[in-house]
């Protein structure tokens, strides 16, 4: 009789076989969890991923049930937390496999695995944590929301500072009229993604054991594995895999804004950028769109700007602020009939002139954990404030920009309805991408 195949043996054994299959421990028994706790998988653990993991599994509530990540050595240090949790290489493979045994899963890896992973979850009818910009492309945004809409699961997007005092301090004295009908809004961020040459390295490198080259392209065109170029964290600047800046920060600090002001379909998208690449996102852009106009509002439209790589409006826009004001590096300026509303991201608002709101209350709010709030969304007990009705269209209008930076100076004319730009048959072409051969899955 052979001996009794250990966690380390059997680690090291699929190491060494190349890592061709997923990480699957036997099912010798399921044990059901306390009632009222959710079965909770994680899809992507390191990183962005491991926090959001460990955010989720803070509460008392959850049961951290499963864990996957191409990464042998990210999955290996997440599994030293989480002891029994089943291990997978292949999202797929785990969602195919656990079906019914999983409640809830975050989807925490680079962004062009943000709609598939999450797709097939709620077409199973598992609750979805998914990080920000919620997809890579605009039509698959809205099938997401669609397809959960109509699943009726609970979701969020992680914008995790939605939650926060500071975002939703902004949001109220907004929505109380504090400023007065909003003229127009900037939003920037400092953030700078993308490379020197603006070109696909040539050639490349042996893929690490430790790293499954194939799972991580996913949906993605095949490409050749280069070190320190795409995985772990430089997928960012490239087109086929990240959002550039626009995408990484742009959900984030357009928030408090969609927020107050209600969500709106952008009509009109107008570029300018650093550059234009098949390959990778431009050094900086400044992406303008003009929005309906609402009770909110000063008018019938409201432009609305956003800048990253540095760039930052000119305080002399607003007539509320002093000459001297320094913006800080990221974050938002609104500018009202009787005030301007300074949001940085990440710190306390401000409203201006600050002599005019020296005494102006500040409201007082219970506390809010973003991520125990979708805890409470998926056991049944409300909606999670960043729930996809709501982090969908704020995606899609940030992930518009990323079409627009291919078209600098072009005015692209928007039909959210319909989801295509009016005027431009070669920028719908960006919309939807078609999913590599094997990957492909229903719904996207």
């Amino acid at each position: 009789m052979k001996a009794p195949i250990t966690r380390r043996a059997f680690l090291t054994q699929v190491s060494a076989a190349g890592l061709a299959a997923p990480f699957i421990f036997p099912r010798l028994s399921f044990a059901k969890p306390p009632s009222g706790k959710l079965q909770h998988a994680a899809i992507g653990v390191g990183g962005q991923g491991a926090s959001d993991l460990e955010n989720i599994a803070s509460s008392d509530k959850v049961k951290v049930y499963a864990l996957c990540d191409i990464d042998e050595n990210t999955l290996r240090k997440a599994s030293q937390k989480y002891p029994g949790a089943r291990l997978y290489r292949d999202w797929r493979e785990m969602l195919h496999k656990e079906k019914g045994h999983i409640d809830s899963v975050n989807v925490s890896t680079p962004d062009h695995t943000h709609a598939p992973a999450s797709m097939t979850a709620i077409r199973q009818g598992v609750h979805v944590f998914c990080e920000k910009p919620l997809t890579h492309e605009v039509y698959e945004t809205r099938q997401l929301t669609l397809a959960a809409r109509k699943k009726g699961v609970a979701t969020q997007m992680g914008i995790q500072i939605h939650s926060h005092d500071f975002y939703r301090t902004a949001v109220q004295w907004l929505k109380d009229g504090a400023i007065g009908g909003v003229k127009e809004w900037h939003s920037w961020c400092a953030a700078v993604y993308t490379t020197a040459d603006k070109k696909r390295p040539e050639g490349q490198d042996p893929v690490p054991a430790h790293v499954a080259w194939d799972l991580w392209l996913g949906v993605a065109p095949k490409r050749p594995y280069v070190r320190d170029v795409y995985h772990p964290f430089k997928w960012r600047c490239w087109r086929d895999f990240g959002g550039g800046a626009t995408g990484d920060f742009g959900c984030h600090i357009f928030d408090p804004v969609f927020t107050a002001l209600g969500t709106m379909a952008p009509l009109t998208i107008t570029a300018e950028a650093e550059c234009v690449s098949e390959e990778v996102y431009p050094a900086w852009s400044i992406i303008r769109y003009n929005f309906p106009g609402n009770k909110m509002t000063a008018g019938k439209e409201i432009q609305g700007t956003w800048m990253d790589g540095e760039k930052r409006p000119d305080i002399a826009l607003s007539p509320h602020l002093p000459k001297d004001h320094e913006l800080p590096p990221s974050g938002s300026m609104i500018i009202g009939e009787e005030g301007t509303l300074i949001i940085p991201h990440v710190g306390p608002p401000h409203l201006y002139p600050l002599e005019k709101f020296k005494d102006y209350p500040t409201p007082k709010l219970e506390p809010l954990n973003h991520y125990h709030d979708f805890v409470e969304a998926a056991l049944g007990n409300g909606k999670a404030g960043a729930n996809f009705d709501f982090a969908g269209p704020l995606a899609e209008t940030v992930l518009l920009g990323n079409v627009a930076n291919r078209y600098p100076g072009k005015t692209l004319e928007w039909n959210a309805e319909k989801l295509e730009f009016t005027n431009s048959p070669e920028a719908n072409k960006h919309l939807r991408r078609r999913y590599r051969d094997d990957w492909h899955v229903r719904g996207l």
